[in-house]
């Protein structure tokens, strides 16, 4: 990715620690979207100093899609974009409140949709683009009192390869990667670290998408690749 712009979405995230310094280290010039101030700040914690001053810090809100039309805008190129933003939840379908399943949606789906509409309106233009997203295991194999999550990561699935289809005949990829469980502080907050060594790292995954959004990944389009971990 050298000399690439990279669109960095929740680059400041648990799985954004291991993914922003693997696209640092490849040369890639980068963008970072954030909503807090302290997930900046959370992110520094974890960077080299050199690394952390390499990043362009941008403020966004990407479900308000005139504010992702002008963070494109205001980029003008962008040849990687790499979408982290996600979220987990759970809830067994009968209980789920219909604001949590359109929650999980937006922050999963609807976001992975307004970033790439507006990446690929500006990769159409200088006929290059790399575009690689997240899903998730449970894309594939739904668990219980998963429904929301399941069905939206799917969805994120279905969008990378529709787009995959879309741009076959451009130097465009699109590609998403199915994670397991993500050894992440949150995670193990949630679920306890007894298993963790069992899990994804966010370094191992990271390695899996900035080889998606690399040159040697030219030939791989709408792929969707697991990366369970031990589990």
């Amino acid at each position: 990715m050298q000399g690439k712009h990279v669109l960095l979405t929740g680059g400041t995230g648990g799985l954004g620690s291991g993914v922003t310094p693997e696209v640092i280290h490849r040369g890639g010039q980068v963008t970072v979207t954030y909503r807090h101030e302290k997930e900046v700040q959370s992110l520094k914690e974890k960077l080299t100093a050199t690394d952390f001053q390499q990043i362009r810090f941008v403020q966004a809100d990407l479900l308000q899609e005139a504010v992702v039309e002008q963070l494109i805008n205001d980029l003008g190129k962008v040849d990687v974009l790499i979408h982290l933003v996600g979220g987990f939840s759970m809830a067994k379908v009968a209980q789920q409140s219909y604001e949590d399943w359109k929650f999980a949606f937006d922050l999963n789906l609807n976001t992975t949709f307004l970033v790439c509409k507006h990446c690929l309106r500006v990769m159409y233009q200088s006929g290059y683009g790399r575009i690689v997203t997240v899903g998730s295991r449970g894309a594939e194999q739904p668990g219980a009192n998963l429904a929301a999550y399941c069905a939206s990561k799917a969805g994120v699935v279905a969008l990378t390869k529709s787009i995959a289809e879309e741009t076959k005949d451009l130097d465009i990829t699109a590609n998403t990667v199915l994670p397991s469980v993500i050894d992440t502080p949150a995670n193990r907050e949630a679920m306890g670290a007894d298993n963790s060594s069992q899990w994804v790292s966010p370094v191992s995954l990271a390695q899996v998408i900035c080889f998606l959004a690399s040159e040697a990944a030219k030939d791989l389009r709408g792929a969707a690749i697991p990366v369970y971990g031990q589990i």
